[in-house]
Parts: C-alpha cells; structure tokens; sequence
C-alpha cells in the first residue's frame, strides 16, 4: 500500500477544506436520507412466528421484552453448519455492552435470530461469551418472509429488495420493528452492505422508526417521535 504524498501545510490545507466541503454535504445528505426513512410506512406483522430461546418458545412481540422498538439481527447459522459465519461472528463480537444499553435506554431492543437450532446457538454463544440475547427460528418461516434464506422451493428468491436466484441459502440482513400495544409493525430491514455493522448506537437507531429520539424528555412512555406522534390504534 502506497503512504500519502508528502505535501507543505498550506497544501495540506487546501486539501483538507475542500474535503471538508464534501464530508458536510454528505452529513446533511445522510440527515435528509434518515429523516424521509422515519417519514417511512410501516407494515403490520400478522403472521404468527414461533423462536426457541433460553426461556422456552416466545413470539415475535415477545422478544421485545416490553420496548417499543426491535432490532433483529439475521444471523447466519444454517442448522447444517457446524461453525456460524464468521463475518457475522465478528460483528457480535464488536457489540460493546454499553452500545446494548444506549439502544436500551432508547427502549430499543437488540436480539440476534438464526436458523439453526438453538442447541447451536446456546453452544456457540457460551464459547464466544456473548450476552446478547439469541433466538432460533428453526421450523419458523422468519427467516424466508424477511429475504434472508434463500430457497427456490419456498419462495422466489428476493434479496434487497431485488430477484436473486444466484443466492441461494443464508443471507446477512437487519430487520426493524415497532410495537403499538400489542401490535408488531415492520418499519425497515437492510441487507447486503447495507446491513453492516459499522457503527455505535446512533448507527442502529438512525434505522428505525423512532430514530434518535433526542427531543425526549423521557426515553420511555412517551407518545412521540421524530417522525411524529404515533397513531392511536386503540380504536
């Protein structure tokens, strides 16, 4: 790898302001982009979803603990594989527990979700030592509706948002969710780079529906939000 060129400070200077200019059209570009995905509609969950974890079986509004938001994020661990992937491995080990507790605060939940049966995934999860809670949806068709395994005999084959017959199998993914009461809504999912995790805790909220949340004078119990107050749906 080449090292940089050797330049005066005034060069470096001029240089430097003029990358300056880009990077804040880039961060006001980023705002605008978050800002119009709150603006976002949202789909509501109907479909019943059954996940094995150290607690027994729970739902899909189970495992959000009470939150008002769920980040799930697709962990690929095909029940036929011995070892899970390793990129994926290696963004869970990057997950700080502070990083857990800023989302916490921000009634945000965090939940890894793969397919391999949870005997794996307890295994697994003791040898890396993570605290991270790990649901298995094997037998669940999770995986499949939310675009992240990838089986012509299930379903055409869909993978960001696009056909992608030439994936089959196990994809990486981070999927969005918002309770209403009891109600569960699906406000965004990312794949493919998109779904990264490259990041603190910012990273993440900036992709959900209630984002930042920085205007709240209590981060729980609160009926609004950066994209406005939640619709009553009591009625």
């Amino acid at each position: 790898m080449s090292l940089p060129e050797i330049v005066s400070e005034s060069e470096w200077l001029t240089q430097r302001r003029a990358l300056l200019a880009r990077e804040k059209a880039l961060t006001r570009e980023r705002d605008a982009l978050n800002a119009e995905r709150r603006r976002m509609g949202m789909v509501e969950v109907v479909k019943e979803y059954a996940f094995e974890g150290p607690e027994g079986t729970v739902s899909l509004l189970d495992l959000f603990d009470g939150h008002r938001q769920l980040i799930v994020q697709h962990f690929m661990f095909d029940p036929s594989w011995d070892e899970a992937c390793s990129a994926c491995t290696a963004g869970v080990d990057e997950l700080a527990p502070g990083l857990l507790r800023h989302l916490e605060v921000r009634d945000t939940r965090f939940a890894l979700i793969a397919r391999a049966p949870l005997a794996k995934l307890e295994a697994y999860k003791a040898k890396k030592g993570w605290t991270v809670p790990w649901y298995s949806s094997f037998g669940s068709d999770f995986n499949y509706d939310f675009h992240v395994t990838l089986d012509e005999a299930v379903a055409p084959p869909e993978y960001n948002f696009r056909p992608a017959p030439e994936y089959p199998g196990e994809q990486p993914g981070t999927s969005f969710f918002l309770r209403v009461e009891d109600r569960v809504f699906h406000t965004n999912s990312t794949y493919a780079r998109g779904a990264e995790m490259t990041g603190g805790s910012y990273y993440f909220l900036d992709l959900t529906a209630l984002g930042r949340q920085e205007e709240w004078e209590e981060p729980r119990g609160r009926a609004e939000s950066a994209r406005g107050a939640i619709p009553d749906f009591s009625s």
